[in-house]
């Protein structure tokens, strides 16, 4: 069972869309958090608006859908491109109007004093006061540039991660103190000109998708972290066999070669009968287990074993003089 990061990121955000938010304030708050992880200010003249990139159409649809409920504005795509990495179609969203400050203003991302406009670079604390509101600014921020990496069967070096990315770090740190709020420890990154806000095991991650209420997704997770636990059990065993094979292997070439010596030295012909019995076993069937050595001569692991280390005594005592 294999999952692309792509799809599996973008299953859990068709179910936080699917959920949706039913009060005005959650809605403000996604969207706050929506521009504040993928949005940015822009400038014609005197007015100031705002534009988001995404190449998901259904999360455009469903935050454009937010904008015209809220506030009545309506986007216009301005832009189309190809992201040469991935292939995707990358759409560039724009509100530049009357209503386009005052919608930043009321999202908590601009602050007007008088004719003076400037950018609030934390997250306004106004807009995540009830619980639905923290929840609603968690998943609308995960919407805006979120993305989660499932490990893979095969690769035992891939793991589990869940991303989302901010423009600053006093945004990025307010969405840490968020999640800890709900009691999930994220830690946060810079990386180029962003700050990243991660999770890299499966139980945070599983919390994560449990807040948000992706069900689906969790369950997707828990069959996979399943598949991958058995898969970790198999190569342990496989391992484990592997290594008691080498050692095994091992140990019959220093039995083969002490035996060896005793032959070409002194003869087998001295050595007493249980032990001149051992040695020809062993070098009738060289590759032969010490647990089969045993059965075929009739006698216990223990007691072959003890003979073979007498046998290697007597070639070290052979070889010194």
């Amino acid at each position: 069972m294999k999952y692309a990061s792509q799809n599996f990121t973008g299953e859990i955000k068709r179910e936080i869309m699917k959920a949706g938010f039913e009060n005005a304030c959650c809605k403000t708050a996604a969207l706050s958090a929506f521009l504040r992880a993928t949005g940015s200010i822009i400038r014609s003249g005197q007015q100031i608006g705002f534009e988001f990139i995404t190449e998901s159409e259904s999360v455009a649809a469903f935050f454009i859908d937010l904008l015209e409920d809220l506030y009545g504005a309506e986007l216009k795509i301005v832009q189309a491109s190809t992201d040469n990495r991935n292939g995707k179609d990358r759409l560039a969203f724009q509100c530049l109007s009357d209503k386009s400050l005052y919608i930043l203003s009321q999202l908590g991302i601009v602050e007007r004093n008088g004719n003076s406009v400037s950018l609030k670079l934390e997250m306004d604390r106004y807009l995540v006061e009830n619980d639905c509101c923290k929840l609603a600014y968690i998943k609308g921020a995960f919407l805006g540039s979120g993305s989660c990496m499932l490990p893979k069967l095969d690769d035992a070096r891939s793991g589990y991660h869940l991303e989302v990315v901010f423009f600053n770090k006093l945004l990025a740190d307010g969405y840490c103190e968020l999640l800890a709020e709900c009691e999930i420890l994220a830690k946060s990154v810079e990386r180029k000109n962003s700050r990243v806000v991660y999770l890299k095991s499966r139980e945070s991650i599983s919390d994560f998708l449990a807040l948000v209420g992706a069900e689906g997704a969790l369950k997707k997770l828990a069959q996979l972290a399943d598949r991958k636990d058995e898969r970790n059990q198999l190569n342990r065993v496989a391992n484990c066999m592997q290594m008691n094979f080498d050692k095994s292997v091992v140990a019959s070439v220093r039995q083969i070669r002490a035996i060896e010596t005793i032959e070409s030295t002194v003869g087998m012909e001295g050595l007493e009968p249980s032990l001149r019995e051992t040695a020809q076993a062993r070098l009738a069937d060289k590759e032969a287990s010490l647990k089969e050595l045993a059965e075929r001569m009739g006698v216990s692991k223990s007691c072959l074993n003890h003979r073979l280390r007498k046998l290697l005594k007597i070639a070290e005592n052979l070889e010194g003089e």
